[in-house]
């Protein structure tokens, strides 16, 4: 009776192993469901992992380009503020420029005023000698008068910053002294100035013209 029931149970159920015509056994539908279930188990996790890493790389690029467009902002934000610093640097450059301009047209239109100032002190006291000379008995009043005049020149050019270049018993200076003669003497030492032929003048450092001198040579 036993028997009866196994054998009719497994005829009526499917998952019963049954032989084939060649006597082989064949897998059972409850292991081939289980098999088709593994594999789509596994296939759903290499497609899961699959979206995973497609995932990955894309938040990758993403972060990438993030960082790169944050990149590109900020050389464009400085390269911005580099061109208002230039911009700015040009104008004030070109505004000391014009300055510069003026200030010299200025200079070479009214830098003699002060030298001309004191110049006119010196031509009234020639104008007065002049009204003075037809009075003048004596050569000794003439002499005084011209003294006074010439004393009063070159102070008024000594206040201006004009320079009297010392020559005699100075050693020759080709910056201070032109050498016109050569002279033979054993009272100075030779290459030195010994005569001066004709005045030099200076302002500060600017030699305004040498002193023509005679230079002494054994």
């Amino acid at each position: 009776m036993k028997n009866f029931f196994e054998n009719k149970l497994n005829k009526s159920n499917p998952f019963i192993n049954k032989k084939d015509k060649n006597g082989d056994n064949n897998k059972t539908m409850t292991e081939e469901f289980n098999e088709n279930e593994q594999n789509n188990i596994v296939e759903e996790t290499e497609n899961t992992e699959e979206t995973s890493e497609t995932a990955q790389t894309d938040a990758v690029v993403e972060e990438k380009e993030e960082a790169v467009d944050s990149e590109s902002e900020k050389l464009k934000q400085d390269l911005e503020n580099l061109n208002n610093q230039y911009l700015r640097l040009a104008a004030d450059f070109e505004n000391y420029r014009k300055r510069q301009a003026q200030e010299r047209e200025a200079l070479l239109k009214y830098g003699a005023e002060e030298c001309m100032k004191k110049l006119i002190e010196v031509v009234d006291n020639f104008d007065r000698a002049l009204g003075v000379v037809e009075k003048i008995d004596t050569v000794e009043k003439m002499k005084e008068t011209f003294f006074v005049l010439d004393k009063q020149l070159k102070e008024s050019l000594t206040k201006l910053g004009l320079e009297q270049i010392d020559c005699v018993g100075k050693p020759f200076d080709p910056n201070m002294h032109e050498a016109v003669m050569q002279t033979q003497s054993d009272e100075y030492p030779e290459e030195t100035v010994i005569n001066e032929l004709q005045k030099g003048y200076k302002m500060g450092d600017k030699v305004l013209r040498p002193a023509m001198v005679s230079v002494s040579v054994k």
